[in-house]
Parts: C-alpha cells; structure tokens; sequence
C-alpha cells in the first residue's frame, strides 16, 4: 500500500516500547567465527511472549561434522549453565555432573548411570539453528515453522567487486528505538561534524502487513563524497537512499555505490544487538582489491563507520533511559516513515499473541526473499 509521504505530527504510540518479538522468523545471533570447535557459546535473546518473558539462555555448539548445534543454556537435571560445561562428539555436557545431551536436546548418557537402566527422562529445549553467510541464526518460535520462513538473501555476499565489512554493535535500548533510527534518515543533522548527509526528502512510502520502504533524496558534500565516489570534487551532489525494513531485518541502498544488510537481536526490553555486512563500491581494480580488503574493512569500520554509529547509540540509550524515567510521557512524530515502523513492529507482536503458531505471511509480500 502506497502511503503519504507528508511530514505531519502525530502522537507516538509509547506502547510499542513494550512489545516482544514475533519468534516465528530466523534471528542472527553470533558470527560463524565466534563458534569454535569444541567450544560452547552462549547467548541470549528475548523470550517468546507466551513464556515469562525473560530472556533465553541459548547455547551453541559444533558437533563432530562441525554443523552448529543450538540448545536451552540449563540443564535440565539441576538448572546449571551448559556453557559451563563441554562438548564430547556430537553431544553437549553439562559441567557438573557430566550429563550428555544431543543436538535434539536429549539426555543420551549419563557417566554414573547403570548401563542396564532406561535413561531417565530428561530433555532441554532445542532450536532450529543455521550458518550462512557468515552469520549463525536461530528461529526462537515454532520449529514447525522454520523451513517456511527465509533468511535474508544478501546479493553481494562473496562477489568479488564488493568490499564487505562486518558491524557489531550492542544498544541498552528497546528494539524498536533502534529500528526508528536506522528509517530516520532525517536524523542527518546529528552527523555534521563528520560531513554527513544533509537536505532529506521522504520521496516515496509503501507499507505491506510484513514490510515498510521508503526511499529518500539525501545531500552530500565534501571530503564524504570524494571517498564514497559520489563526486571529484566534493561539490554537492544528490543522491537516493532505499531502505526496506522487512520485519525483523533491515536493508537499505545508496544507489550503486553501497548497500547495508543489518540483522537486529532483541535481547530484553531494554538491550539490543545487531549484526550488519556493509558494502561497499571501492574504486580499485579487483585484483588489487583483494590483498587491500584486511587493511580497508578495518579503516572503514574504525574511520568511518563506527564513528557515525556511535553518535547514533549515544542518542538511541538516551531516548531509552528518558522513556523510562516517565514512560507516561507523550512524544510527537511527524516522519510518517517511523510511525508505519512503529505500527508494523505492534502488529507483528499482537499477532503473534493471537496465533503462535501462525505461519508469517511474507510469502504474500512480493518482495519476499528479495534484498
């Protein structure tokens, strides 16, 4: 549905700063290269709501084939962290007594257990766990499910004209704060003493019952748009950004010369995390680009990269802790880009409470599947 593009106030719904997950969609969660071989990695991410709405403990593992196992962080015999414990073959063991459980989160030894004796039983949680694109993913809701939602395609990925650089980064806000941020792209003036973009103009909205695009003219000028290669000179120049943020994942494009696919983690209600691959046109012959890429990924993440995130994440927690000092507080919005985030991310919520087991309807998007 195409929406109006008009700037006009509206009174913010607070109560979007309270809404879960919708569990029924893949999660990144941890990098590849963060999971080792015989080591477990433990990590934590927002309770489905029909639980006590804590955050899940989830540990991840490689079995003996090296594919990525993930289970419930506590043992079921007496509640310990399995991060404390280690992996032996294809099984996870917990640190304490040296009970074994499978990548199905069944009990299949126990050290001191008589051998003529059925098992008792005692079986953890399991997940659906995958490793693509460098990224570890888990789908934290109706297993049942998971092979009818899709991960994120990420076109770029591996092809040899794209520099890629890998961002982290660690919020104590709300999930939904950090979504605003990353569709506010009016928020340019916060960026200008790093010659960021400036002049925004919302050229186009469309909301789908799973997505919200938008695409914005944006300014840029000086020593910015030399190194982006948006101009020779650094004069002023003109350009489009797209930006899709299809629930619970957001891509957007400058116009050939990058393209950003960032992967929220919702931990609590009151801490994010994300994991982004940016890419990036770099003006070098592609044989050259290749011995370049360990010394440019670092200087574009440290030199340029971070220090605009940074600025965001120092405005993003403050947001946070003022709403959580008068959470009764009306605030105003006048991007209609953020308020259809706002009603998408309620919606996906409150659907999910209606129907837990409710297959998401992105296959009607089409876009579906598409970066």
């Amino acid at each position: 549905m195409e929406l109006a593009t008009t700037l006009t106030g509206q009174t913010v719904r607070n109560a979007v700063r309270e809404v879960g997950i919708n569990p029924n969609y893949w999660y990144a969660v941890a990098w590849a290269t963060d999971l080792k071989p015989q080591q477990i990695l433990p990590v934590t991410l927002w309770e489905p709501p029909h639980s006590d709405g804590d955050p899940v403990g989830i540990a991840l593992f490689r079995d003996s084939k090296n594919r990525v196992q993930a289970v419930e962080n506590a043992c079921p015999h007496k509640g310990v962290a399995m991060d404390k414990g280690k992996v032996q073959g294809d099984a996870i063991a917990c640190g304490y007594h040296g009970w074994e459980f499978d990548g199905n989160g069944e009990c299949i030894n126990i050290p001191y257990w008589n051998s003529d004796q059925k098992l008792p039983c005692a079986r953890m949680r399991s997940y659906p766990v995958q490793e693509r694109y460098g990224i570890l993913w888990i789908f934290p809701g109706d297993p049942a499910l998971a092979d009818l939602e899709l991960i994120p395609e990420i076109l770029e990925y591996d092809k040899p004209d794209w520099l890629m650089v890998p961002i982290t980064a660690h919020f104590n806000a709300h999930f939904s704060i950090c979504n605003e941020n990353t569709m506010d792209v009016f928020h340019g003036y916060l960026h200008q003493n790093l010659q960021g973009w400036f002049d925004p103009v919302l050229l186009k909205l469309q909301e789908t019952e799973n997505s919200v695009s938008a695409a914005y003219n944006v300014s840029y000028k000086g020593a910015i748009t030399k190194f982006l290669g948006l101009s020779e000179d650094g004069d002023v120049t003109t350009r489009t950004i797209s930006i899709c943020y299809r629930y619970p994942h957001y891509t957007s494009t400058l116009e050939g010369v990058s393209s950003l696919y960032l992967m929220r983690m919702p931990i609590s209600k009151t801490e994010s995390r994300s994991f982004a691959l940016f890419f990036l046109k770099v003006r070098v012959p592609k044989w050259l680009l290749k011995p370049l890429r360990p010394i440019l990924q670092p200087a574009i993440l440290h030199l340029l990269f971070m220090r605009f995130l940074n600025q965001d994440i120092e405005m993003i927690e403050s947001e946070q802790r003022h709403y959580l000092k008068n959470p009764e507080r009306r605030y105003v919005e006048v991007n209609p880009a953020i308020v259809a985030v706002q009603r998408l991310i309620v919606r996906q919520y409150e659907r999910y409470l209606r129907h837990p087991g409710e297959e998401p309807k992105r296959l009607q998007d089409a876009t579906h599947g598409q970066a």
